[in-house]
């Protein structure tokens, strides 16, 4: 593979979903610093449709883990009913980490969570802005590489944000105009955790050469 910055790679390798924290703060210059990184996101036409509301207010997050875990629980309960989540986790061996999983995700725990961060981000998108959904996504994923930058750990949640009843709930909790549309929550905080990097698919298998199927890595 060609050379490229090291430290830059190194930030997108040690990247991680954090679900645990500790109870410590974030200083603002690191908070400017993520809010920043997502600025200069890119849009198109330059639209920068984003708009974002930092949430540390105990009260606020643990109702945003409220409405997180009811609307976690909610979908993930859905997919395992429609057998979708047995067919996810089919190449798991393990019955006893299985149960775990589906115990976590159709119980709502798997977003309970944000109430542990030091701060939750409400991430908002103009709706009259066709790109809103991939100029946001470009935001958040410029904040999640900024926050490992710094040594800090967050977390990208969008099941609290499906069901329209959660999104209207939290837009009248969080007094959000009618004409922004709730895209996703990031929690960021001191990380609680350490965790492995999980599997990821082999490039042979993501990219294919002019034709779909057509592999373009033969190893």
């Amino acid at each position: 593979m060609t050379e490229v910055n090291k430290e830059f790679w190194q930030v997108i390798l040690d990247r991680r979903s954090i679900r645990k924290y500790e109870d410590k703060p974030i200083s603002e210059e690191d908070i400017r610093t993520i809010m920043e990184s997502a600025r200069q996101a890119p849009s198109g036409e330059n639209a920068q449709p984003w708009r974002f509301i930092i949430v540390k207010d105990q009260e606020s997050k643990d109702f945003l883990s409220y409405v997180g875990k009811g609307g976690s629980g909610r979908r993930f309960t859905g997919e395992y009913l429609s057998k979708h989540m047995q067919s996810r986790f089919e190449a798991l061996e393990d019955e006893e980490k299985k149960r775990k999983a589906y115990k976590k995700l159709t119980s709502g725990n798997v977003s309970a969570f944000v109430n542990q961060a030091y701060m939750d981000i409400l991430v908002l998108g103009k709706k009259e802005v066709w790109d809103a959904p991939f100029d946001t996504s470009g935001a958040i994923e410029n904040m999640l590489l900024t926050v490992t930058s710094l040594g800090l750990g967050a977390c990208w949640l969008v099941a609290p944000t499906i069901d329209i009843r959660d999104e209207l709930r939290m837009k009248k909790y969080f007094e959000i105009p009618e004409e922004y549309k709730l895209y996703a929550i990031i929690a960021v905080g001191v990380p609680g955790e350490v965790k492995n990097p999980r599997p990821r698919i082999p490039l042979k298998e993501l990219v294919y050469s002019e034709k779909f199927g057509e592999e373009y890595y033969k190893e």
